[in-house]
């Protein structure tokens, strides 16, 4: 492969890379948001969530199709990541319940990727009978590169939550632990001092006028 096929598929995977976007959402306590996607038969879509702050870090989360039936369901969870076909068109939806915090609200990040439609690839499907092998085979690698960096850019930013995550955890604990010891060095002193304050009244020599 030259340079310059070498520079195609790498502009080529630059166009052809889809700009993903994350959200976030801020779910009360007894409270459910629900986000919706239309989608034609065979398309694929990626789902991912992580809860970022509130409570235990849990929520629900439930995806259902145009038909009411049930896709994916998952109870109390801190993360997941779920890809589905849809088996027929209409609209999907997908729904992060905090119904069973009585009084935390809870902050989600979530992304949904959708992928191609299966009619696009079947019509790119009857031009590839006009290219040569050396193109179908660059295309080819042009879509495993694309999927690659998509998941690549997906796990950057979940470790990029999650290492905000402990982060705050971390400064919280070594904050109480400071004002634990600070707590401590206090009573120690406050007792030092009283010690010696009563042993100085224990041996003091009264006179008796």
């Amino acid at each position: 492969m030259t340079w310059i096929s070498l520079l195609t598929c790498s502009f080529i995977v630059l166009l052809s890379t889809k700009s993903v976007l994350s959200y976030y959402v801020l779910i009360d306590a007894h409270d459910e948001e629900c986000f919706f996607e239309k989608l034609t038969s065979g398309t694929k879509l990626l789902v991912t969530y992580e809860v970022i702050e509130g409570g235990f870090l849990d929520i629900d989360v439930k995806i259902t199709g145009p038909d009411q039936k049930e896709i994916y369901r998952g109870d109390r969870e801190s993360s997941g990541k779920t890809t589905f076909s849809a088996h027929m068109d209409g609209i999907y939806k997908l729904c992060f319940s905090n119904r069973m915090s009585t009084m935390t609200p809870k902050m989600v990040m979530f992304e949904m990727d959708v992928g191609d439609s299966p009619k696009l690839d079947m019509a790119s499907g009857k031009t590839s009978d006009n290219v040569t092998l050396h193109h179908n085979k660059l295309e080819e690698l042009v879509a495993e590169l694309s999927a690659s960096l998509s998941n690549i850019k997906h796990e950057q930013e979940f470790m990029e939550v999650r290492e905000r995550i402990h982060r705050a955890i971390n400064e919280n604990t070594n904050s109480r632990v400071v004002m634990w010891s600070c707590f401590e060095a206090f009573i120690l002193l406050a007792m030092a001092f009283g010690q010696v304050y009563y042993l100085k009244r224990f041996f003091e020599v009264r006179r008796v006028v």
